[in-house]
């Protein structure tokens, strides 16, 4: 899968705009999902001190921004920002076949009823492209 957890000094913020790509403000829907993000990021200590950030299997680096709502465990949603290049246009399928890698990553580190098998699947159903590819070249 390639997706992996940077540090923020591991990203460059100079020169870049971030370009909202992904959110979801249910996270805590399912508690495996929120508890996910806590481990992954560590947000029981950081809170909400600073984004997260990824790194997809394309190199492309993303900036995740935890939400938080009254009345609700912290986080509970999420929302991906790609960071490109100031005046450079986004790749627009990297980001998609990266946003799918994500979701993989992620149900693959939730487990249980979460399989990658049926994410795929699901992808596939949807003709998804990047789920598509994952059978070949995108598995990355």
């Amino acid at each position: 899968m390639n997706v992996s957890v940077c540090a923020p000094e591991a990203v460059t913020h100079n020169d870049v705009r971030r370009v909202h790509v992904l959110r979801e403000d249910r996270l805590a829907h399912y508690p495996e999902f929120r508890a996910f993000f806590v481990r992954m990021f560590a947000l029981d200590d950081l809170a909400m001190d600073r984004p997260g950030y990824l790194r997809g299997p394309s190199g492309n680096a993303y900036e995740l921004i935890f939400l938080g709502r009254s009345g609700e465990r912290f986080p509970s949603g999420v929302e991906i920002y790609a960071l490109v290049e100031a005046l450079e246009p986004m790749d627009e399928t990297a980001v998609d076949n990266d946003l799918w890698q994500i979701l993989r990553w992620m149900f693959a580190g939730v487990g249980g009823e979460w399989s990658v098998d049926t994410l795929d699947q699901t992808g596939r159903l949807y003709r998804i492209p990047a789920a598509i590819l994952v059978d070949g070249a995108a598995t990355g």
